[in-house]
Formats: C-alpha cells, structure tokens, sequence
C-alpha cells in the first residue's frame, strides 16, 4: 500500500506544479493606467502606454503586441546615445513575478506604425498583447493627448509628453 500510496503523491505534486495548472500569462497580467497618444492629421505613428501588473509567482514577457490602428505594433524603448534619445524594436518585455513593469515616455512603451486612422483625444484604442506562453491579452485603451515639453539644458533633446518619446 506504502508504495501505491508514494507514487499517488508523487504524481499529485507533478501535477500540480506543471504550468498548465499555474495560468496562463494572460491570466496573471492585468493592465492599468493606459493611454495612447493623440496625433494630430497626417501624423504616421503614435505610441501607448500602461502599467502591467503580474500577480502570479512566475515571471512573464510580453512579446508582441498588435492593433487595428496601425499595420505594424512593436515594442519599444528609448535609449541615450552620443547625447542623443534614441527609439529601439526590443524583442521582449519583461513583467517581473509578483510586480509590475511601467510603459511610459521615454522608455518602454508601445509604437504603433502606420496609423490606418487619426488618432483623436477621446478615441478608444484596441490592443491584443501576446505573451510568452502564447496567451493573449485584448485591452482598450483611451487616447488622449500630450503636451511637448522642452527639456531642461544638459538632457539634450526634446521631450514629448512628460518624457522622452
């Protein structure tokens, strides 16, 4: 019976532990404080923002994202080079197990390329984030506007927003 009962327990903690009982990434993500960006007529991109929030024990990425407004959706940072902000396509996303990681200007945000609309204070944005397990996550997102600021001397550059972007 000792060994039955061994082989039952075991099987039970395997189980319990493999992934598909843990969620999916889709499922331990919540989005927050999101927006997109305004853009006046004519303008081809336009960026969005938002808090992810992980509440599971497990570390996830997102690693595409995509929406009707724009023909192209990528992931996007701001990094400093020879004084200069610069835009960089990052391949991932990461959202720490239990935290959460900020999409903001003027670092990780969103780039939405190739608007197929205006995107007007008030618009409500559609955006599928996909994750590294494969799940998906369909958000909406309000577009509001921005205010350019100008930097402060010895930033070097312009900001859009309330940072770099």
């Amino acid at each position: 019976m000792k060994p039955v009962l061994l082989s039952l327990l075991t099987l039970a903690s395997l189980l319990v532990s493999t992934p598909q009982f843990a969620g999916t990434a889709a499922e331990a993500v919540m989005v927050s404080d999101g927006y997109t960006r305004a853009v006046p007529p004519g303008q081809p991109n336009s960026a969005s923002f938002m808090l992810l929030s992980n509440s599971s024990a497990t570390p996830h990425a997102l690693v595409a994202a995509a929406s009707s407004v724009s023909k192209v959706t990528e992931l996007h940072t701001h990094t400093m080079a020879e004084g200069m902000m610069q835009m960089r396509r990052v391949e991932q996303i990461e959202i720490p197990a239990n935290g959460t990681t900020r999409l903001q200007p003027g670092g990780l945000h969103l780039m939405l390329i190739g608007l197929t609309q205006q995107l007007k204070p008030g618009d409500e944005v559609a955006l599928t984030l996909s994750f590294e397990d494969g799940s998906e996550l369909k958000t909406t997102l309000p577009v509001r506007m921005l205010q350019m600021q100008m930097m402060q001397p010895g930033q070097g550059g312009m900001m859009h927003g309330k940072m770099m972007h």
